[in-house]
């Protein structure tokens, strides 16, 4: 399947940014440099994007089973009709295509066959819940969250939990149980882990004291809507290279500065899931939201994940 990028509707409302309040340490609200854009749309329900290092980028279509690829001429294709409901994804710097798989694994896709290797499947014994989102740490392993959603009942693993797979490929639980844990990143300096847990409006972060070794959980922030009595939770999350943090939340993307401060709200026309950086010089902040994938242009450049 072959359809042209950029080709539809320009939503010129979003040009109206939405600033919060904003702390001394701060310089100011992170504005975007251009319109939101619709990439494509009319699928079921978009997640999981992940920049393609030739300037595209990957995402899933999750009721679907679906991976897509856009490349950097915009022309969209299906990398994968048999995702087993893949959720997040990232490209790593060797090439290797990593999914989470929420019928229960992560798994590495190559990237030419569209073959995948199992990495992890089960923890103690025991299958994962369903595998959400996943960051790559400086060694090239992989941390990730295994919420509730699309999980057997009970639960297999009794607690939704954050894991971290090894180069051995053996599995460390590294959080206790938390609520709903989603989006997760780390700082530029890999210094700190940030959890977005869906089920709460408090952001998470912890100190990385080394390879899948994680403490000091606490609270970093509370998203907005919450503050203003509508539904709480976050999604995704992605970082930039000057350290903000990007939040997906039902008012848009919000930017939260390395100090916990606000730098502003991007309004995005559906509710959005998920987000990444992608372009040439990753200042193309991709967003996908259910039924439909957007961009918008950035005045910073997103933290490179390969």
């Amino acid at each position: 399947m072959r359809r042209r990028l950029f080709a539809l509707a320009i939503f010129s409302f979003v040009s109206v940014f939405t600033v919060m309040a904003q702390d001394a340490s701060v310089s100011g609200p992170i504005v975007p440099t251009g319109e939101v854009t619709m990439v494509h749309e009319k699928f079921d329900f978009t997640e999981g994007p992940a920049r393609d290092p030739a300037g595209g980028f990957y995402f899933t279509d999750i009721p679907k089973h679906t991976i897509h690829h856009i490349d950097d001429k915009g022309e969209l294709t299906s990398f994968t009709e048999d995702s087993k409901h893949a959720n997040g994804l990232i490209v790593t710097a060797d090439g290797r295509l990593l999914a989470c798989q929420m019928d229960g694994q992560v798994v590495q896709y190559d990237r030419t066959t569209g073959k995948f290797e199992v990495l992890a499947d089960k923890f103690e014994g025991t299958r994962f819940n369903a595998p959400n989102d996943l960051i790559v740490d400086a060694q090239g392993r992989d941390y990730f969250t295994d919420p509730r959603n699309r999980a057997p009942t009970p639960l297999p693993q009794t607690i939704e939990a954050v894991y971290y797979i090894a180069a051995d490929k053996t599995v460390t639980r590294v959080t206790e149980g938390l609520p709903a844990p989603n989006g997760i990143a780390l700082s530029p300096d890999g210094k700190r882990l940030y959890v977005a847990p869906s089920a709460s409006s408090q952001m998470l972060v912890y100190d990385v004291d080394g390879p899948g070794k994680i403490s000091n959980g606490r609270p970093f922030y509370q998203i907005t809507q919450a503050k203003l009595a509508k539904d709480g939770g976050s999604d995704g999350i992605v970082v930039d290279v000057e350290g903000n943090v990007y939040f997906t939340t039902a008012l848009g993307i919000e930017i939260v500065s390395p100090e916990g401060q606000s730098r502003g709200i991007v309004p995005i026309p559906q509710h959005p899931a998920n987000v990444t950086f992608a372009g040439e010089d990753r200042k193309t902040m991709i967003v996908t939201a259910r039924t439909a994938v957007y961009s918008v242009p950035m005045p910073i450049a997103g933290l490179p994940s390969n």
